[in-house]
């Protein structure tokens, strides 16, 4: 399932990360890699709010649904 469908507060482990080589390293450098545990917190405007590694990152909705877990 992509993250831009998950429910806010339960958490995740992310199964994949899709999108081109340079989408997938910008991903990776916010946090998001394969086998880590991310947790939706609230959508602004069609943005997430995602914790990741104990921070707060606001990505689009875009780049989220391009991270399945």
């Amino acid at each position: 399932m992509p993250l831009c469908f998950a429910k806010p507060g339960t958490a995740y482990e992310i199964r994949k990360i899709c999108g081109r080589p340079d989408v997938r390293k910008h991903l990776e450098n916010l946090g998001f890699v394969v086998g880590g545990t991310v947790t939706p917190v609230n959508t602004v405007q069609g943005n997430l709010i995602i914790n990741v590694k104990e921070a707060r990152v606001a990505i689009s909705k875009e780049m989220a649904c391009k991270i399945l877990v």
